[in-house]
């Protein structure tokens, strides 16, 4: 069985037996074309048990090089993806098919720097989450959708996939489904409880998503289901709101999920409560916030250690 075939059939494992999400299958469907791509013109006709490191160490001499097409190289975290789809696929070959190739575990993976995040600070917050004009629906929505982001520590794609029969108002929290299916509560502050009511309370239509659009055409099929907000669209209404407060960073929704876990950090929260409520499956992901810790750690030594002073 060629190459191709086995790649196709480890996508639907993905699918069907781990559950990965649409978006996953799609980026290790992208990577691995590409190692199949590359194989046709470098190496044809290349079966399971052709695959050395010797011919992997090509290949990532190849991504190395690779341009696109305004010249500019791939970032090395992408070009470590590839080979994690890479690793990955070889592990499907010989643990869930018994075929013949080579061992997963001899592919080392690049160590990366150590990933730093950017987040707002609680002013900062404040000026963003006060910036849409609540006067009307379309500014009143907008202030509900940056206070759940920050008050939930939402994925957009978890925010958007929100309907209104899910929210509990009164006892201000929900379900959500995350990465890999997994469900977990999120809650509501009372600020944005508060917000979030009056926005639906404003709304005259029986749509059930909870953020809908009010730019173009009113479909009412399916109860509202093409009024839905996009990912896309909720990008751009951060995005809009950040440079209205003129926020020294970029900000996007998942600034408001960073933001969200080093608040939490730092009025004293425990990592793994951050990690449940962030839908982290492992608290390894959550630790990339401690560093909102170390500026405190300094005013501990200094309050506790009974040298201190002169």
């Amino acid at each position: 069985m060629g190459l191709e075939q086995l790649i196709a059939e480890f996508l639907e494992y993905l699918e069907i037996e781990k559950g990965c999400s649409p978006s996953t299958i799609c980026a290790y469907k992208h990577y691995l074309v590409r190692f199949s791509g590359w194989l046709d013109e470098t190496a044809p006709e290349t079966l399971p048990g052709d695959i050395t490191l010797e011919l992997v160490r090509r290949y990532r001499v190849y991504l190395a090089r690779l341009r696109d097409d305004y010249d500019q190289s791939l970032k090395r975290i992408t070009q470590t993806y590839h080979i994690i789809a890479l690793r990955a696929f070889l592990r499907y070959l010989s643990v869930q098919r018994d075929i013949p190739t080579l061992p997963y575990g001899k592919i080392e993976l690049p160590k990366e720097k150590p990933r730093s995040v950017e987040f707002l600070d609680i002013d900062q917050i404040g000026m963003l989450l006060e910036s849409p004009d609540i006067s009307c629906q379309v500014g009143l929505r907008d202030r509900a959708i940056l206070e759940v982001l920050f008050s939930a520590g939402l994925r957009v794609s978890e925010l958007v996939k929100l309907n209104r029969d899910q929210i509990n108002i009164e006892h201000r929290e929900f379900g959500v489904i995350g990465k890999g299916h997994k469900p977990r509560v999120a809650y509501l502050s009372d600020v944005a409880a508060f917000w979030l009511d009056r926005y639906l309370k404003s709304r005259t239509d029986s749509f059930k998503p909870l953020f809908i659009r009010y730019s173009g055409r009113v479909e009412p099929a399916r109860d509202g289901e093409k009024m839905r907000l996009t990912v896309r669209s909720v990008q751009r209404i951060v995005d809009k709101y950040a440079k209205k407060s003129c926020l020294p960073i970029k900000a996007t929704p998942h600034t408001l999920r960073h933001s969200f876990a080093t608040d939490l950090l730092m009025s004293g929260a425990d990592l793994r409560s951050v990690q449940e409520m962030l839908g982290h499956e492992n608290v390894s992901t959550t630790q990339v916030y401690t560093h909102v810790t170390n500026p405190q750690l300094r005013q501990i030594h200094k309050t506790h250690h009974r040298r201190t002073e002169t």
